[in-house]
């Protein structure tokens, strides 16, 4: 007997400089398609990463991300930046 695939979880963040980011939505299956999708339609820059969104899934709805999700959440705010232009991508440093 196969266990039953796992549903994607999409979490929807707002930022508001100078403060954490916040998580304004949450939703697996369906719901979570119908995050995708409306991110998607207001072209906002979506990144894929399971384990993060899954960390974020379990913060309250309108609560700030804790300190120890900083450090990945600064990796997906580096691509949203570069993503929608607002930052050039970092050079190559060649040895």
């Amino acid at each position: 007997m196969s266990a039953e695939p796992k549903k994607p979880v999409a979490v929807a963040l707002v930022h508001e400089t100078p403060r954490a980011p916040r998580v304004i939505a949450v939703g697996r299956g369906e719901i979570g398609q119908a995050i995708i999708d409306t991110a998607r339609a207001h072209g906002v820059p979506l990144e894929q990463n399971p384990a993060l969104a899954e960390a974020l899934s379990t913060i309250p709805l309108e609560h700030e991300i804790p300190p120890e999700l900083y450090r990945a959440m600064a990796t997906v705010i580096a691509f949203i930046l570069r993503a929608s232009g607002q930052v050039a991508a970092a050079p190559t440093l060649k040895p």
